[in-house]
């Protein structure tokens, strides 16, 4: 009778099969929602901290690999827009096209649980799979410059690959409207290109009132303490618009904090380039180091472009640099109050080391004022 009852719940489970544009076929395990899906294939060394990665806009049109074997073991946690902007979630949805893991713990607990993982992805309409050597996964990625183009199919059906960086994304996770946060002090006009949530928080926490405008808003004629650009998804080339504005914001004294794609978009439009990373950063265990201060610091990263500094203004240094493979992580400006990052200072999930360049924009604010 055991190994009936095995036998027959084995039996039960869906499989589904992932290809990747090299060909490469693997048979496994499906959970989520049943449905096909392609993407490009990206992988994330960190071991917790799915639910904020999943709801991160950035990953919009990708199909995530977790090296970490065990997935799914703490469910997910209550979605409360009232507690702080969902806690926990850095959007409103999953934003990623798929789910590959090693192991999935079908049998979750925690304390602040509200429900599986699968269940969650069946939610979103978005499909997982599992019993796949991800490590695997994540070499064989990792000689193809950290990506590949990938497809999820259930049973017989078929997609056409689908390459996500051929295409603005911001257009489909940005706000649509200006929305207004909190009551501070200090004006931020935030453009949103692909926003986290934490970025919001640690504003709010910080006396702010927020003004959180679209991806290809006219922020030129706006009044504001400060700007702040946000991270976001895809190519950063593709942004023309943002940039021809950014670039006049450079002309002006207010303070300028730029992260993730918003460092590299400062970067465009301060004269730089950008270029595909040959391996792409992308978990909670980046190092860093400040070429101001000597301090080393590890962050939380997700970004498959890199800036190249070798054409901006001179007015420009290299703030940030990564320890890895020595690529520039931030610049700043020698005489304006402008900065930005590569790495996620908010994190969620990953370390909260560098959350004091938060306070760094702050104070650029006060001090311009």
């Amino acid at each position: 009778m055991k190994n009936n009852s095995r036998s027959s719940s084995r039996s039960s489970i869906r499989t589904a099969m992932l290809i990747l544009e090299d060909g490469t076929r693997y048979e496994a395990f499906h959970f989520g929602s049943p449905v096909s899906s392609s993407g490009e294939v990206v992988f994330n060394t960190a071991m917790t901290g799915y639910t904020e990665s999943l709801t991160d806009p950035s990953y919009k049109g990708q199909i995530l690999t977790y090296t970490y074997p065990i997935i799914g073991n703490y469910g997910i946690p209550f979605p409360s827009y009232k507690k702080s902007l969902y806690e926990f979630y850095e959007s409103d949805k999953v934003q990623v096209s798929g789910l590959i893991i090693s192991y999935y713990s079908n049998r979750p607990n925690h304390w602040n649980m509200y429900t599986s993982l699968s269940d969650w992805l069946k939610e979103n309409g978005v499909p997982g799979v599992y019993g796949i050597d991800t490590r695997f996964i994540a070499q064989k990625l990792r000689q193809k410059g950290g990506s590949m183009l990938g497809k999820i199919l259930m049973e017989k059906e078929n997609l056409p690959f689908y390459d996500p960086n051929q295409e603005n994304l911001s257009e489909k996770v940005s706000t649509h409207e200006k929305i207004i946060y909190g009551n501070g002090k200090y004006k931020i006009l935030l453009v949103d290109f692909g926003l986290k949530n934490n970025i919001l928080r640690c504003l709010l926490q910080r006396n702010c009132t927020i003004i959180r405008v679209p991806w290809n808003y006219d922020f030129t004629k706006e009044e504001y303490n400060g700007l702040v650009l946000s991270n976001g998804p895809g190519n950063p080339k593709i942004y023309e618009k943002p940039i021809s504005y950014i670039r006049m914001a450079l002309k002006k004294e207010q303070p300028i904090f730029g992260i993730c794609l918003g460092n590299q978009l400062l970067g465009l439009a301060a004269g730089g380039d950008t270029y595909k990373l040959t391996y792409a950063h992308r978990g909670h265990n980046q190092p860093v180091l400040s070429l101001r201060t000597g301090q080393s610091f590890i962050t939380s990263q997700n970004h498959g472009y890199v800036l190249d500094t070798t054409n901006i203004s001179r007015e420009w240094e290299i703030f940030f640099k990564n320890l890895n493979d020595n690529t520039c992580e931030g610049i700043i400006h020698e005489k304006k109050p402008f900065f930005s990052v590569q790495f996620h200072p908010e994190a969620s999930g990953g370390p909260t080391d560098t959350e004091f360049l938060f306070d760094l924009f702050i104070n650029s604010i006060e001090d311009h004022n």
